[in-house]
């Protein structure tokens, strides 16, 4: 068999990757994964040197490469973990604090730990449980909750910028669902950067969406970082990961068509695909959640506070 060696500089290759046409060794894969990165911070205007960034943490691989990449490249990156209150046998939202403050420790980072149940009376699993929105399922109540809490937390802090680790594997997947029942809102939301607004939601991005879920793994595997491998015991049986397995099948016949998927639509995006057509495009009010003071469409509390309420209503 033919030794797969780095194009850089002829030593054995650590990773290759088909659909870029290139293979590298180690040091040569960890030096082109923090220069992507900040191709992609510049080439989609994400933030500048002299921004706050607060970067989303979990304690899974990606998360934590983005924040040591960040670190790496000198940015201003503190790091918040929401405690999800998820135990399992595995002790799952346990051992991904456990990661996320042993990254922050070593690097000597600034983390801040935000506990669902100590916050807002009842963990994510409790909420989703007495939740229309949930219905015993904590999937899109999780959702929900960390989505108001990053951007109240982004937002209180002073951020210049909510990051999270979002890689090509989930924005494509979530591009598929979308596409296939043409949720055109959706796509029209979906992009690298999502602007902030002055009704109080904070300036989102992306910077890993063009990185294969392989490569942000392959970062976290040569760099040493440890991280939780479990996957959050309620996502087993969603259609993410059965988007996910489909597009892998795909991409190992045909390498390189989750990015040009991606990519294309991106350029679909710019040349106006997806704008809403006249009479479309009406601007939806935002009004101040009455509770929490975070925007909402709702005349009383924000779907957050309407689920916290619900829950201490039965308690």
């Amino acid at each position: 068999m033919t030794t797969i060696v780095c194009q850089k500089c002829q030593q054995k290759a650590a990773i290759r990757m088909r659909q870029h046409r290139l293979a590298l060794c180690s040091e040569h894969f960890l030096e082109w994964f923090v220069d992507q990165t900040q191709r992609f911070i510049e080439k989609y205007h994400m933030f500048a040197p002299t921004d706050r960034v607060l970067v989303a943490v979990s304690g899974g691989k990606d998360s934590l490469a983005l924040w040591d990449v960040l670190w790496r490249l000198g940015y201003q990156a503190d790091g918040l973990y929401i405690h999800l209150g998820i135990d399992s046998e595995t002790h799952y939202s346990q051992e991904s604090e456990r990661m996320c403050r042993q990254f922050a420790g070593e690097r000597n980072l600034h983390l801040q730990v935000v506990s669902v149940e100590q916050s807002y009376g009842a963990t994510i699993p409790h909420l989703a449980w007495k939740s229309r929105r949930g219905r015993g399922r904590p999937c899109a109540v999780c959702g929900l909750s960390k989505r108001h809490i990053l951007n109240q937390a982004a937002r209180e802090g002073g951020y210049d910028v909510l990051v999270t680790a979002h890689n090509l594997d989930d924005e494509v997947a979530v591009l598929f669902g979308n596409t296939m029942s043409w949720q055109v809102d959706q796509l029209n939301r979906q992009s690298p950067v999502l602007e902030g607004s002055e009704d109080g939601f904070v300036r989102k991005a992306k910077p890993f969406c063009r990185f294969y879920e392989r490569e942000t793994a392959a970062y976290t595997l040569l760099r040493g970082i440890e991280y939780i491998e479990e996957e959050c015991p309620f996502s087993v049986g969603s259609k993410q990961l059965a988007y996910k397995d489909l597009l892998n099948r795909l991409e190992e016949e045909h390498p390189g068509m989750k990015l040009s998927f991606y990519v294309n639509f991106l350029n679909a995006k710019r040349q106006g695909v997806f704008t809403p057509g006249a009479g479309e495009a009406a601007a939806i009010e935002l009004k101040p959640c009455p509770v929490c003071g975070s925007p909402t469409t709702n005349d009383g509390p924000c779907a957050f506070c309407k689920t916290v309420q619900a829950e201490k209503r039965e308690a």
